[in-house]
């Protein structure tokens, strides 16, 4: 039996998230809803993925579907529950992706018991790559989990915590693209000064952060060994390395991280 998926809101986070659904072959175009106000978005999903069923009524939108992924700003949350909760399936399953908006207190804005998802993915989704958080109340079965994981992991990768890590997960994952970001481009800076041009100094930055990512994923060898394994005695990299340390690179990450954390903590109270 085919799982329907519903959509309220579509902005960029729900367009990465269907055209994993899709790409992946999860299910057809036509198993995927989109609710939005906005006509303008609706037709670009229709016309990238080949959606027909796109609607400006979140009620029906959710009366038809199986999973429903509440893709809104967090300060809609409150209204767009309001508005749907008499039309929830029974069965159906409400992941939310917003930040801040804890399992506890949605399942009281449902006023009944409901099976409730919380999902913090983060931007590398719209290129397949996310790293998406995930926890479940106690209401969703084993059978729930694995549609919710399937439904993740076809965009990235996906690993379930439990709730009170949400915040370290923010710090981690969630806000971690822009660090990255920022190495990026300090180290294309680096070749633009001994003359690489600067879209080539783009790629070779990129790429040796995509690679070095991957060795860690697929290799399960500890960071620290994999540094030791390009570190020759008196070499380049070593140089390099000793540099980065008199310069506080992993002081400063952890302070980052830190930052972000607590930071994400004051906004969930």
């Amino acid at each position: 039996m085919s799982i329907t998926y519903g959509f309220i809101g579509s902005g960029n986070m729900a367009k990465a998230m269907i055209g994993g659904i899709v790409t992946s072959g999860l299910a057809n175009p036509d198993c995927i809803i989109a609710s939005n106000p906005s006509a303008k978005k609706l037709d670009l999903l229709k016309e990238e993925f080949g959606i027909e069923t796109i609607l400006k009524d979140n009620k029906t939108a959710v009366k038809l579907s199986d999973i429903v992924i509440l893709s809104v700003k967090p300060y809609l949350y409150e209204r767009v529950i309001a508005e749907i909760k008499d039309m929830i399936k029974p069965n159906a399953i409400i992941v939310m992706i917003a930040a801040g908006q804890t399992i506890a207190a949605n399942e009281a804005r449902f006023e009944k018991p409901v099976k409730l998802v919380r999902v913090m993915p983060n931007t590398p989704a719209l290129v397949s790559e996310a790293m998406s958080a995930v926890c479940f109340n106690a209401n969703v079965t084993a059978d729930d989990k694995k549609k919710v994981m399937d439904m993740l992991n076809s965009f990235g990768r996906a690993e379930e915590i439990p709730e009170t890590l949400m915040d370290a997960v923010t710090g981690v994952s969630g806000s971690s693209p822009a660090y990255v970001y920022m190495f990026i481009e300090a180290m294309a800076d680096a070749a633009v000064l001994h003359g690489m041009p600067r879209t080539q100094a783009y790629i070779f930055a990129a790429q040796a952060v995509l690679g070095a990512a991957k060795m860690v994923l697929e290799t399960g060898i500890h960071p620290g060994e994999l540094k030791d394994n390009v570190c020759s005695p008196g070499g380049t990299t070593i140089e390099a390395v000793a540099a980065l340390e008199n310069s506080g690179l992993r002081a400063a990450v952890i302070d980052a991280i830190d930052t972000c954390v607590r930071k994400s903590k004051e906004m969930s109270q």
